[in-house]
């Protein structure tokens, strides 16, 4: 998977700053748009349950100590495994069985809540919204997870879709591609205001972003992503978090 933490510059945080800046300018008819996972939320507690609960399933002691900090290349069991302390041989023999177990609970809306916030994000979208602009999260989830998106939201003290400005556009099931349901959403954005910014974690959807809204400030965060191997376009800022 390839690392974009040597894309991160010194002074990001004044890019965020300007961000504001401009959304005080324009107040509500500003729109910012933030993905979920891996932009706003470190969803790798979700993924050690699973990983956990798994080995208590099957009998696998390893996995049952599975933390995330086991989760340090992207959203790779097989790595996960591994670092749990299982060979790559049995990491490699498990893993459809894992995977589909995976599949069963992470697209859930219970599993949602044991996301915990990217450092800063909390504080971040707080400041968005003093700025009077408009606040949209555009999420691959789906909409069987809304209630438990917004209950970890709710944790984690980041505004809700309840709230004046502030709106959640998710797929409408699960099965529909999440490319084209960022794409898609692009539309729903422009419906909003004027996009001003834009938060993602995937490359392919920081550079749809990019292309779509050249006059908008597109961040991407460094975090973790799909591995697909695709390279950020130039104008595209990579931050490590919004803690500043």
């Amino acid at each position: 998977m390839t690392d974009f933490r040597h894309r991160i510059q010194d002074g990001w945080h004044k890019t965020l700053d300007a961000i504001l800046d401009r959304g005080r300018q324009l107040g509500a008819q500003a729109v910012l748009a933030f993905d979920l996972d891996s932009t706003l939320f470190d969803n790798r507690p979700r993924q050690a349950r699973i990983v956990r609960e798994y080995g208590e399933a099957r009998g696998l002691l390893p996995l049952t100590r599975c933390e995330a900090r086991h989760f340090d290349s992207g959203w790779d069991l097989r790595a996960a495994f591994r670092n749990c302390g299982l060979s790559a041989e049995e990491a490699e023999r498990i893993y459809p069985d894992a995977k589909s177990f995976w599949q069963e609970r992470f697209f859930t809306s219970p599993y949602c809540l044991d996301d915990e916030a990217i450092d800063g994000a909390a504080r971040f979208l707080a400041k968005v919204l003093e700025t009077g602009a408009t606040l949209a999260y555009v999420t691959g989830r789906h909409e069987g997870m809304r209630e438990g998106s917004v209950g970890a939201m709710k944790r984690h003290g980041f505004p809700t879709p309840d709230q004046p400005r502030v709106h959640l556009i998710m797929k409408p099931s699960l099965r529909v591609d999440d490319d084209t349901f960022k794409r898609d959403a692009h539309a729903r954005l422009r419906a909003l205001g004027t996009v001003i910014a834009a938060f993602d974690n995937e490359p392919t959807h920081a550079n749809d972003y990019r292309r779509q809204f050249p006059e908008a400030t597109v961040i991407h965060l460094a975090t973790d992503h799909s591995g697909r191997p695709v390279e950020l376009l130039d104008g595209i800022v990579s931050v490590p978090h919004f803690d500043y």
